[in-house]
């Protein structure tokens, strides 16, 4: 599932290419990929035909396009997207024959537009396109209201109105205005393991398995220590351990294992080459050389180094 690198990469390919232009046409092809708008497709039509595309912005896996209207006044409602597991939004001309070129791991006989959903034609002879093989993603309007805490609303953000929609997600790491100290005395207030808390988007956003685990090995904490084992300093260093690895995850397009993750261009990310501890199971820690170990934890994989990041006496493995 894509996490915040990911949708940021995608944010920022999408700013260049779709603010400032008109929406003229929507084009529904598959009418689950809207299962959140009330009022289906005559609705959100209705919202976003000749509404010009304001700003791209993105809170934790959450991305939406402010509207205006003809004479330029916001509309007072925001187009949201979620990637869900497979979502891509790709930019195409409008009859599709510029499409994005293919991600190598796509290979030559696939086809991207098989699982095209839904299409965005907006003037210039830009398209677009939701593509989402398993349909987990989806787009739809929602009513926007002020940020609880009065600051910009999230990145990309002209002010502090963000929809109704996004309004339970907590801030992410790379929010502008993100508050560390008060994220780090919330998670320390939990017994939860803190590989879950910091999995919960109403405490942080934004943070999925792959980064999790990473921040976790960066900061040499296992997977289930309880929130309330922490240290503030020590709960302080996994939050920025997470910081510094989803920036350096944007450097490199993000992570891609496979072709449901690819850019607006339709390029892989190449973090997967850096990973630490995800997905290398049974290889040497690069720190410390110890084998690299996956045990389930509430339902997931956790990735980690058995010596790295050891057990605190009152926790059993």
């Amino acid at each position: 599932m894509p996490e915040l690198p990911e949708v940021e990469v995608v944010r920022r390919g999408l700013e260049p290419r779709t603010v400032g232009r008109t929406v003229e046409a929507v084009e529904l092809l598959d009418a689950r990929i809207i299962r959140r708008q009330v009022g289906g497709v005559d609705r959100l039509r209705a919202a976003l035909l000749g509404t010009t595309l304001t700003a791209v912005v993105r809170r934790g896996k959450f991305l939406w396009w402010r509207l205006a209207d003809a004479d330029g006044a916001d509309t007072g409602e925001a187009l949201m997207g979620h990637l869900g597991m497979s979502g891509q939004l790709r930019i195409a001309t409008a009859d599709g024959t510029a499409l994005a070129p293919r991600a190598p791991s796509e290979g030559p006989a696939s086809d991207p537009l098989r699982h095209r959903r839904l299409s965005l034609h907006l003037d210039g002879g830009t398209r677009v396109d939701l593509i989402d093989q398993r349909l987990f993603g989806g787009l739809w309007t929602s009513p926007l209201v002020e940020a609880a805490d009065g600051a910009l609303a999230a990145m990309g953000s002209p002010d502090g109105l963000l929809p109704t929609d996004a309004a339970h997600v907590a801030r992410d790491l790379l929010d502008p205005a993100v508050d560390l100290p008060g994220i780090a005395r919330a998670l320390r207030a939990r017994r939860s393991g803190v590989k879950s808390l910091l999995l919960n988007q109403q405490l942080v956003s934004g943070i999925g398995n792959i980064y999790a685990d990473e921040a976790l090995w960066t900061a040499r904490t296992r997977f289930d220590t309880p929130g309330t084992a922490l240290s503030q300093r020590r709960a302080l260093a996994i939050l920025r351990a997470a910081q510094e690895v989803m920036e350096r995850a944007l450097e490199v397009g993000g992570t891609s294992f496979d072709a449901l993750y690819v850019n607006v261009d339709g390029r892989s990310g190449y973090f997967a080459r850096s990973l630490n501890a995800y997905g290398r199971t049974g290889q040497a820690c690069p720190r410390c050389g110890a084998t690299i170990r996956r045990e389930m934890f509430q339902n997931r994989s956790s990735h980690f180094c058995p010596r790295c990041q050891r057990p605190r006496a009152h926790i059993t493995s």
